[in-house]
């Protein structure tokens, strides 16, 4: 699939598009690292987030944190532990650095299953599913600065409401989005995170060169 057609880099566009209506500078940076998890995020946020300021931040982790990895024995990449103790100390910093609003995303359901191995300890869809737990616990201790954006929710309702199955909005894999998965992400996201930059940005007063 194309870059400029998926959910990310089509919201940065239309975030941006709001500069002249709203008469602010918006830039919008795209720090996400494929596979990447929780701790690896942190390592990372003294530069991507904390050395450049924040206003939004979209925090959207889960499915490498509770991935099982052959070389792992048994143990999911992060534990459930540490995911929450990490996506707490990421809002914590993202708000200790100016951020005025945090989305947490929950993550979409998955076809994806795991070869059969001795140490396996649950399917890959559960570890998913108690993650998505894990971010919904998190954002409800920070309901001032924080928001749900509750994708596992809302996708499988799309799922029982449309003629489509999940497997039609995923690649081959299970797991990665496919166009549909990519469009219907933007439906479910793109409102009220541009509704939350327009009042942010009226809610700021413009500096005057």
């Amino acid at each position: 699939m194309s870059i400029h057609r998926g959910w990310v880099t089509r919201l940065s566009a239309i975030a941006e598009a709001l500069s002249s209506e709203l008469d602010h500078e918006i830039i919008v940076v795209n720090a996400s690292v494929n596979g990447s998890t929780t701790r690896q995020a942190l390592e990372r946020m003294p530069y991507e987030v904390q050395s450049h300021g924040v206003e939004i931040l979209l925090v959207q982790f889960g499915l490498n944190d509770c991935n099982f990895w052959v070389t792992d024995r048994g143990l999911p990449r992060v534990s459930p532990e540490g995911f929450e103790a990490n996506l707490i100390e990421i809002v914590r910093r993202g708000i200790h650095f100016g951020a005025k609003a945090i989305f947490l995303h929950t993550n979409h359901p998955t076809c994806k299953t795991l070869d059969a191995k001795p140490f396996s300890c649950m399917p890959y869809e559960e570890s998913a599913r108690l993650y998505n737990q894990i971010i919904r616990r998190v954002a409800a201790r920070y309901t001032d600065s924080v928001h749900l954006n509750d994708i596992e929710k809302a996708w499988i309702a799309h799922c029982a409401d449309s003629k489509n199955r999940l497997e039609y909005y995923l690649l081959a894999d299970g797991l990665h989005l496919n166009q549909a998965g990519h469009d219907l992400y933007y439906k479910l996201v793109e409102r009220p995170i541009i509704e939350t930059i327009s009042q942010i940005c009226r809610q700021t007063p413009r500096i005057e060169e």
